[in-house]
């Protein structure tokens, strides 16, 4: 069964205020290009695919004021892979441009380094030549010694050890069965910072980054082989983390990606002020962005699901992942949740059980399926109209034919909120209040 897909792909530039504390910090926003292309056509289950490939990459571990700090950032997502996002990003004295994938269910930046074992040589995205950093070939990179204070930060998100050479080597381990090993280095990361007349002015920070003489897996697949991963997570030597220690921006990352045809968005590294966000905290001590689901209502009235499906343990909770292309729900409210959204438009739509999942006939516009409501610890509520949760497929005659975009996550309690549930709405990470937010947004 086919489906056309309306995903993002042109660059989009969101205005944004800018709140400025006592210390400088800036801004920095990384236009986003997230391409299913145009006017191809892709199956669910091959989104499934992408998908659980992705979930098997996350790791089980683990002075300008005004001025915005502006990394280009591009993207593929091929239905048959997992999702790749990536950026250019230059490191070292002279520097040397690297594309890397950014991945919010990471921590670490790592490039290949010279000499590498397994790394991929050449790779097929978009024509991306590959490169490999050269310790030697840089006047200001320097090795990570296992007493520096920065290997302790890196044990926070990698396996760490010392080298008989005393430098703090690390080593990350992902569920798919890839891994990457290496030492650490710190050294200049160069980009541009522009302010609101559109001048860039060159500037620099010292950062804390694997360099990757080895890997294995998926990594060295020719169809996705990048420079190195771009970890956005919040612990150990992120780099948010690292940038934001330094003053250079706040502990805060958005982003806003558009649901219309042609897609787009922005990823920002800043404080965005916003009259209608609203926050729920998140987990502590987790290695994932998770937060409190309590209940799921649809078209007001709350589902009969045990609170218990959605709490946060070793196995279960709710991930918001801006990786993710889908929605999963935990095994125990699927169904439930299927079942209400076809009584509500029984008398509007054929119902029928599509390859992947519950599916709908009907010659109504979607607003006809209900909004549905999810409520999180705090009392801020996800409004979801029904192109938020269902994905229009094919047309048969007059008909259009809907198809759930949520997913059941078979044995497991973990509940995702992927692209399809952010779209059209800023997100914002608040690492230095502990809360994710939200708001509707023309992105």
């Amino acid at each position: 069964m086919n489906m056309v897909l309306s995903q993002l792909l042109p660059v989009v530039l969101v205005l944004l205020s800018v709140n400025h504390p006592a210390k400088a910090t800036a801004t920095v926003v990384l236009p986003l290009e997230r391409s299913f292309p145009t006017n191809n056509e892709v199956e669910l289950s091959q989104l499934e695919a992408r998908d659980r490939v992705r979930h098997g990459r996350m790791l089980h571990q683990q002075q300008h004021n005004g001025g915005v700090v502006d990394f280009p950032v591009y993207g593929r997502s091929d239905p048959l892979l997992a999702g790749i996002y990536y950026t250019r990003i230059q490191l070292g004295s002279p520097p040397k441009e690297f594309h890397v994938q950014f991945d919010t269910g990471s921590d670490v930046l790592w490039v290949s380094c010279v000499p590498c074992k397994g790394c991929p040589t050449r790779g097929g995205l978009d024509r991306i030549q590959l490169q490999f950093f050269d310790l030697s070939s840089s006047s200001t990179a320097q090795p990570i010694s296992c007493s520096d204070q920065r290997c302790a930060l890196g044990a926070q998100s990698s396996f760490t050890n010392c080298s008989a050479e005393n430098q703090c080597r690390y080593t990350l381990h992902y569920c798919d069965g890839s891994d990457t090993s290496g030492y650490y280095v710190a050294d200049d990361m160069l980009y541009d910072i522009v302010t609101g007349n559109s001048l860039s002015t060159n500037s620099s920070a010292r950062v804390t980054f694997g360099c990757s003489t080895s890997q294995t897996g998926d990594f060295g697949m020719f169809d996705k082989a990048t420079d190195g991963i771009f970890g956005l997570g919040q612990h150990g030597v992120s780099v948010i983390a690292q940038l934001s220690s330094q003053g250079l921006i706040p502990h805060v990352f958005s982003h806003c990606l558009r649901g219309s045809n042609g897609g787009g968005g922005v990823l920002v590294f800043g404080q965005i002020v916003e009259p209608t966000l609203v926050y729920t905290p998140l987990v502590p001590s987790q290695p994932h962005y998770m937060v409190n689901l309590q209940t799921i209502a649809v078209n007001g009235q709350t589902l009969a699901i045990n609170p218990q499906v959605f709490k946060t343990t070793r196995d279960r909770g709710t991930m918001i992942d801006s990786g993710t292309t889908l929605g999963y729900l935990a095994e125990e409210a699927y169904d439930i949740f299927v079942n209400a959204i076809t009584k509500a438009v029984s008398q509007h739509v054929r119902a029928f059980d599509g390859l992947t999942g519950q599916c709908y006939r009907t010659t109504s516009r979607v607003d006809i399926f209900p909004v549905v409501s999810l409520n999180f610890a705090g009392g801020a509520a996800m409004v979801l109209r029904g192109e938020d949760y269902l994905i229009q497929q094919f047309s048969i005659g007059a008909e259009t034919v809907w198809c759930m975009g949520f997913q059941k996550f078979p044995g497991r309690g973990l509940t995702i909120l992927g692209d399809m549930v952010l779209k059209d709405k800023i997100v914002v990470y608040d690492l230095a209040r502990q809360q994710i937010g939200w708001a509707s947004y023309n992105c």
